[in-house]
């Protein structure tokens, strides 16, 4: 079985203001950079879009009908101060839905032995009742909820080693005994959540604040004393990555000082324990990473250990 990688070009359609870091430019990097003879093997898709049937598997029904709202106007609408809609923004955030949700279902169907999914916008910041962080709807979290429908699937762990705490998906999954949600993430730093105290309803979420500074190598040794006992003692049927790319020592928003290379690493490490306990489902969709430089060299590396794994 092959890696499969999922986009489509409609999310090249939410436009965001000159200058704003969540970029059309992010997408077309990653695109030009896995259309490489190096990524000749991949299983490339479109995605299929989603439905507002799956926003309200965990989102509520006001926050879906002020997204529909604003983006019915012609012109940009702000839904907070960095996070901007307009009349394509609805169907591009609803592909990165849809995207999860198809690879959710390659891997599991034995179509795929894993799966990377770049969509725009993102999607971890994006609560129950509220947009923000550049972010409409919680792909990741919705996904995961998806993946419980399965009959196969009892269990769900979520990965997000974004550089910014993902405060949506822990908002959405805070009370899904089945979903175990980890995030990684510097602190101090927007959105200002993520403390170790924080745990769930169900002890089903664990936080790794990081300091200003850590390195890859740092990272690593939080993953095998920290992050993978907590999964392999979780033993998830299906694991999902929520995969930003900020942490890289070159990216603007932040101040961490991960290498492109350190990318290749921890998702080899995913890999292995997703073949230990899941049969090799994993699922990884894009949030952040805002060097395009370092984004494309980064998901590059992200994407071989993929295939490899």
């Amino acid at each position: 079985m092959k890696t499969v990688f999922i986009s489509n070009p409609e999310c090249n359609k939410h436009i965001n203001p000159i200058g704003h870091p969540e970029q059309v430019l992010r997408l077309k990097t990653i695109i030009s950079t896995l259309n490489s003879d190096s990524f000749s093997s991949l299983n490339k898709k479109k995605a299929k879009i989603g439905s507002f049937q799956d926003v309200l598997s965990l989102h509520s029904k006001d926050h879906l009908d002020l997204i529909i709202e604003k983006s019915t106007h012609l012109e940009q609408s702000n839904l907070d101060a960095d996070t901007i809609v307009n009349r394509d923004s609805l169907p591009a955030a609803l592909y990165g839905i849809g995207s999860v949700k198809q690879a959710i279902d390659l891997v599991i169907g034995g179509e795929a032995k894993n799966a990377f999914c770049a969509t725009r916008p993102p999607g971890h910041h994006a609560e129950r009742n509220k947009a923000m962080g550049f972010c409409i709807f919680g792909n990741v979290a919705i996904g995961a909820k998806y993946a419980l429908s399965h009959k196969s699937i009892r269990k769900v762990a979520i990965l997000d080693f974004d550089v910014h705490h993902g405060n949506g998906t822990q908002n959405l999954i805070w009370n899904e005994k089945n979903i175990l949600f980890i995030s990684s993430h510097q602190m101090p730093l927007f959105p200002g959540s993520g403390y170790s105290d924080e745990t769930g309803a169900f002890n089903n979420i664990l936080n790794v604040p990081l300091k200003s500074g850590t390195d890859g190598s740092h990272y690593l040794k939080v993953m095998d004393e920290i992050i993978l006992p907590k999964i392999e003692n979780f033993s998830p049927d299906i694991i999902l990555l929520s995969a930003g790319f900020d942490a890289h020592k070159n990216d603007p928003l932040a101040n961490l000082n991960w290498l492109s290379e350190d990318y290749y690493k921890i998702t080899q490490k995913m890999c292995f324990v997703a073949e230990k306990l899941c049969k090799k489902r994993m699922v990884s969709s894009l949030e952040g990473g805002y060097n395009l430089s370092a984004l494309g060299e980064s998901v590059a590396f992200h994407v071989k250990a993929l295939m490899e794994g």
